[in-house]
C-alpha cells in the first residue's frame, strides 16, 4: 500500500568487546549482519530493546562504543536498557547457582545513572503518525530504588494521556511466559529459575498490567529470552522477540522458535503487521574466551583479552 510504513525493533545484539574479560566474536559479526539489514529497509526508526551489550553494566565503553554504532546508522532510534546494560531484576535471595550470585547482579541506581548518561532517559514516550511508543526499564519493577517510584508516577501519567490508533511500549524482561495470572516463580527451585529469570515478578505484574490496559496498549514487545513467541491478552499483542547475538530456550514452548533475527512493522492506516526477519548469515565462529552467563567477580580475568584499555 503507498500510505504504508515500517519500523523495526531489535534487541539482545550483545556484540561484547576484545577489550573485556570475554569475548566471542560470533556475535558481534551477526550484529554486524543485523545492522545492514536493518538500514537496507530504511525504517522510519528503530526501536532497539536492551542488551545491546554484553557487560555494559561493568564497562562503560561499550555503552559509548554502541552507542556510536546506532548514531552512525542514520536512523532516528529510541533505547531501553536491558539487564547486560544495567544489572539483573531485583531478588532478596540467591539461586544457589555455582556460576552466579543473584543478589550482586541486582541494578543498582548507578548502572542505571551510566547508562542513561550515555543513552539518555530510560523512560521516554513519542508519537510518530498514528503510532505512539513507549519504554521502560523494567528491572526497576521491584526494586526498592528511588528511581522506581519515579517510574511508577510516569506509568501513571502515560495510562492517563489521550489513545492512539497503536500503543505499542517496549519492556526488556518478559511481562509473563505463559499467562499473566501463572504465579510467582521460587529463585531457589532449579526447574524454575530460568522461569524467574525471564519475565516480570507477580505483583509488580499485575499493577503493570492494568496500566497497560487503561493506556490502551495495542503491543508490548519484549527481548531477553531470544525466542521468538506470541501471546495475545484482552486484545494486547505481547511479541516475545528474537534475539541477535544468540539463541535460546527454544524448548520452552512447542512453537517457540530461536532463530537469530528482528522484528519488521508495517504499518497501514489502522492496521500493523508484524514480520520476522531472518539474519542472512549466521556467524559460525567458535573462538573467543572468557565465560559465559553471568560470572562471579573472580571469573573477570582480563589478562585473556585480545586487546588492552578495558579493564573496569
Amino acid at each position: 500500500m503507498t500510505n504504508s510504513w515500517n519500523f523495526i525493533y531489535a534487541a539482545d545484539m550483545q556484540p561484547g568487546s576484545p577489550k573485556s574479560y570475554r569475548f566471542k566474536p560470533a556475535y558481534a559479526e551477526n550484529w554486524r549482519t543485523a545492522r545492514r539489514q536493518i538500514m537496507d529497509r530504511h525504517p522510519e526508526f528503530l526501536l532497539i530493546g536492551g542488551d545491546v551489550t554484553r557487560d555494559g553494566y561493568i564497562h562503560r565503553w561499550e555503552l559509548e562504543e554502541m552507542k556510536a554504532d546506532f548514531d552512525g546508522m542514520g536512523i532516528p532510534y529510541h533505547v531501553i536498557p536491558g539487564n547486560m546494560d544495567t544489572g539483573n531484576k531485583h531478588t532478596d535471595r540467591t539461586s544457589g547457582r555455582p556460576d552466579r550470585n543473584d543478589v550482586t547482579l541486582n541494578m543498582t541506581s548507578e548502572e542505571l545513572q551510566t547508562f542513561e548518561s550515555v543513552f539518555g532517559p530510560s523512560s521516554w514516550t513519542f508519537d510518530h503518525r498514528n503510532v505512539r511508543v513507549s519504554g521502560f526499564c523494567d528491572m526497576l519493577l521491584g526494586s526498592g530504588l528511588p528511581q522506581e517510584r519515579e517510574l511508577w508516577d510516569w506509568l501513571e501519567k502515560q495510562a492517563n494521556r489521550p489513545k492512539s490508533d497503536h500503543n505499542i511500549w517496549l519492556m526488556h524482561y518478559a511481562l509473563f511466559l505463559d499467562a499473566p495470572d501463572e504465579p510467582a516463580f521460587d529463585i531457589t527451585a532449579p526447574e524454575h529459575y530460568l522461569d524467574w529469570y525471564f519475565c516480570v515478578d507477580q505483583g509488580s505484574r499485575d499493577r503493570l498490567l492494568d496500566l497497560l490496559k487503561k493506556a490502551g496498549a495495542t503491543r508490548v514487545i519484549t527481548g531477553h529470552i531470544h525466542c521468538r513467541k506470541e501471546h495475545v491478552v484482552d486484545g494486547i499483542h505481547f511479541d516475545l522477540a528474537p534475539g541477535i547475538a544468540m539463541g535460546q530456550w527454544f524448548d520452552r514452548w512447542p512453537d517457540g522458535d530461536a532463530s537469530l533475527g528482528f522484528l519488521e512493522y508495517t504499518v497501514s492506516g489502522k492496521r500493523i503487521e508484524k514480520r520476522f526477519v531472518p539474519l542472512e548469515h549466521e556467524s559460525t565462529r567458535t573462538d573467543g574466551y572468557g565465560p559465559g552467563g553471568h560470572p562471579l567477580p573472580e571469573a573477570r580475568d582480563y589478562s585473556l583479552a585480545w586487546e588492552t584499555g578495558g579493564q573496569s
